[in-house]
């Protein structure tokens, strides 16, 4: 089968897809990934063919933003989205899978290809009574006001969308529909969404409608042969295990300050670090205790540290809760103070610091927590236990063949 994985964001957002890709090519499928042109290289490394977006994902990434500010990158970001998933759509595919970010605009490429799709999708973004909508920070609201707040996030989400896929359709020579009418029309068709998180971290909510699953993560490709670079070896070897610092994609332009915090942090906290440039531009300097590195895969480096301090995206989350260490969530923006929350609530981390609290002395003690408090490890490495027994992506192989024509 010809299979399409639609992917749009950062890179916490397209990785995972490139091993959830590289299991399908296993299982015999013809795979192709289309997210931001800055993820070609990942998709080869994969074995993937690779149809480049021209959605650039650091347009809606700054955590200094206010809400309407945020709002207006993301209407941006989706409108150039559109066409460029058209444009990826040309070359014809069978099967699309489509992200979070991409599902409101590739069900109506599904529509105008007459093709299936279903949705894999990193977070639970579907209305629930059993947690408020995860971006926004919402506090708990009930039953009935949880399920109420994530019907009207639906909504914006559908309002957010409606230029491009109004235009989108004309492109592709379909009758007019509002987003909420085809968002409705998949939801009273039961239509499959897998979601690629752990059921550890967060169980599957009773009150979802038949056809959404939690099947555990898909984890980003690393081929085989990788190994950590000399330089970062060398530095794990001379003393006991570090410290991770990273933000990832987010709080770009803001690398000085949150270099001087992170240093300062580790050394009042007598830990060793190795410090993640990522978008922010952090910087250890060239002190004997602090390394910086650049992107190296997770699953190579996060068992070999005392802990992992992070932004708290979906990826990150579960990558520092598969190596079984404590995590100290530092979320900035988005659906990261849920995944922040949530890790805490399994004992995993100790309280999250919102990004705008972070001080030197407060994230120095929070590291000193997650490094002392045995329980945090115990915990992330009894979740560890139960995702390694997990294959998310093995999952949706079973879903894609369970589909006519899916072997």
């Amino acid at each position: 089968m010809k299979i399409l994985i639609m992917a749009a964001g950062s890179h916490g957002d397209v990785a995972p897809y490139t091993g959830l890709g590289a299991h399908l090519r296993a299982e015999g499928h013809d795979v192709a990934l289309a997210a931001p042109e800055a993820f070609g290289g990942m998709a080869a490394e994969s074995g993937l063919e690779f149809r480049p977006l021209p959605a650039d994902p650091r347009a809606c990434a700054d955590g200094r933003a206010g809400g309407s500010t945020l709002l207006a990158k993301a209407a941006a970001f989706i409108g150039r989205l559109g066409d460029g998933l058209a444009d990826a759509a040309g070359p014809g595919a069978d099967l699309l899978l489509l992200a979070t970010t991409t599902a409101p605009l590739g069900w109506h490429l599904a529509e105008a290809m007459d093709v299936p799709s279903i949705g894999v999708y990193l977070q639970p973004t579907l209305p629930t009574g059993e947690f408020p909508p995860i971006v926004g920070g919402a506090r708990p609201l009930g039953r009935w006001g949880n399920r109420a707040a994530g019907r009207v996030g639906q909504r914006v989400v559908d309002r957010l969308h409606a230029d491009a896929a109004r235009r989108l359709r004309t492109r592709l020579g379909l009758p007019p529909l509002a987003q909420g009418t085809q968002r409705r029309a998949r939801e009273r068709e039961n239509w499959p969404v897998l979601h690629g998180f752990s059921p550890t971290l967060v169980p599957r909510p009773a009150d979802w409608r038949s056809g959404l699953h939690v099947v555990g993560n898909w984890w980003p490709y690393v081929t085989p042969a990788r190994r950590l670079p000399d330089e970062v070896e060398d530095f794990l070897r001379a003393g006991p295990p570090p410290v991770f610092v990273g933000l990832g994609s987010m709080a770009a332009g803001d690398g000085e300050r949150l270099s001087g915090i992170a240093v300062d942090a580790l050394r009042r906290a007598g830990v060793r670090g190795v410090l993640q440039s990522g978008w922010a531009g952090l910087d250890g300097g060239s002190a004997d205790d602090v390394l910086t590195i650049g992107e190296l895969p997770h699953a190579l480096l996060f068992p070999r540290t005392a802990a992992v301090v992070h932004h708290a995206g979906a990826g990150t989350s579960a990558a520092t809760l598969r190596a079984g260490v404590p995590s100290v969530p530092v979320p900035v923006m988005a659906d990261q103070p849920f995944w922040a929350a949530r890790l805490a609530a399994i004992g995993a981390a100790p309280s999250p610091i919102p990004y705008a609290d972070l001080t030197a002395e407060r994230l120095a003690g929070a590291i000193r927590r997650a490094v002392d408090d045995r329980g945090h490890r115990a915990r992330a490495g009894a979740a560890a236990g139960l995702m390694a027994r997990e294959c998310g992506a093995a999952r949706v192989a079973e879903a894609v063949a369970a589909l006519p024509g899916g072997r």
